[in-house]
């Protein structure tokens, strides 16, 4: 039996997340949204697809009217208007209208991409989530947040698109590399440093089954991040307030991801920049010295950087200013007041920020010392 953490809008049911550990229940939910009437695109990368694409095409194909797929090479460097493109003219060959379906198969950059096709193809379709990472699985497939990169800047285009349906086959997660399951474990902290200190406990409890992937451990940490999040984005869909809480981590990891050319994972920077608001919050007395280094040291067991090499502390500082997260010229920084609770700052000074960045920045100097 499938469990199912629904998602409400305005106060009313907007989408159900469902956790399973197959893809065997997938065609029972697609067509309790009357996918049987519908032509589902499937969109996916190319990693994704060697592993699944023909499995749920195969489910699909043969129940609904017509089921298409389309593939895209695999990374961050896929993330732009030219592949959204490449989406849309495939949409207009296959004759897909409005009444269709979409399907983001596969980890955060799909499912952004995906959504931000279903919030502009033809001013709006139906779009389904079936997350393949734990990143997307604990965070960036629910909410509806959506968007592109653009000239390297992270997420700089995007809408506001929520999914009908978020399908989760947590059993998925036995098949992604150590460095791509531990980048999705850098949301999961985050989850925890800003809402729940009790699951921050549970973490460091559970700490070696989530290193080895236990199944029946994954599946509650997943669903505890998922609570979090559809608690936070049903109080603020549109990000007005509390929901930029989600952005922990974000504002200096972001600017470290393009900074180093994304050859830094997604959740790798967002533990850096985490890493770096902690020791903003420490500095302005919020966190005490013992809880800053414990937040800073709690990342290392789970494989994840706590300082970065060849960066320019003053590039970084300029790139936080082109954050999508600036307000009337201030960055609205996410700090900690303690761990569990997360407050938006809106004060922090360049110094400060400079600070935190060199706080992280392995030098020349800290080898030779």
């Amino acid at each position: 039996m499938a469990q199912r953490l629904p998602v409400f809008y305005q106060k009313k049911p907007c989408y159900d997340i469902v956790f399973e550990q197959s893809f065997e229940g997938l065609w029972e939910e697609l067509a309790e949204l009357g996918a049987q009437e519908k032509r589902l695109f499937i969109v996916t990368d190319s990693t994704v697809d060697a592993l699944y694409g023909g499995e749920v095409l195969g489910l699909l194909e043969e129940k609904c009217r017509k089921a298409v797929k389309f593939v895209f090479p695999a990374g961050e460097a896929s993330k732009t208007l030219d592949t959204v493109k490449k989406v849309y003219v495939r949409l207009i060959e296959e004759g897909f209208d409005r009444k269709d379906m979409l399907i983001a198969l596969g980890g955060g950059v799909t499912g952004d991409l995906t959504g931000f096709v279903a919030a502009t193809y033809l001013r709006g379709i139906d779009f389904v989530q079936i997350p393949t990472t734990l990143l997307s699985q604990a965070d960036s497939s629910i909410g509806g947040k959506t968007g592109v990169d653009f000239d390297g800047y992270k997420n700089m285009v995007g809408a506001f698109k929520m999914p009908r349906l978020v399908y989760m086959n947590l059993s998925v997660l036995a098949t992604l590399e150590d460095r791509q399951y531990f980048s999705g474990f850098a949301e999961v902290m985050k989850s925890a440093l800003i809402k729940d200190p009790a699951f921050y406990e549970w973490l460091i409890g559970n700490m070696y089954e989530i290193c080895e992937k236990d199944p029946g451990v994954l599946q509650e940490m997943v669903m505890r991040c998922c609570t979090i999040k559809k608690l936070v984005v049903e109080k603020d869909p549109t990000e007005q307030g509390d929901r930029a809480l989600l952005n922990l981590g974000h504002t200096i990891g972001h600017a470290i991801e393009k900074a180093k050319n994304f050859e830094l994972y997604h959740g790798e920077c967002v533990a850096l920049g985490t890493v770096a608001a902690a020791y903003i919050s420490w500095k302005k007395e919020m966190l005490s010295m013992e809880e800053y280094y414990e937040i800073r040291d709690m990342f290392v067991p789970f494989c994840l950087p706590i300082t970065v090499e060849d960066i320019d502390p003053e590039e970084i500082l300029r790139l936080t200013k082109s954050d999508k997260k600036m307000s009337a010229g201030k960055i609205r920084f996410i700090l900690l007041k303690k761990i569990g609770k997360a407050v938006i700052d809106s004060t922090v000074t360049d110094e400060e920020i400079l600070a935190a960045i060199r706080e992280i920045h392995f030098s020349d100097e800290d080898a030779n010392a």
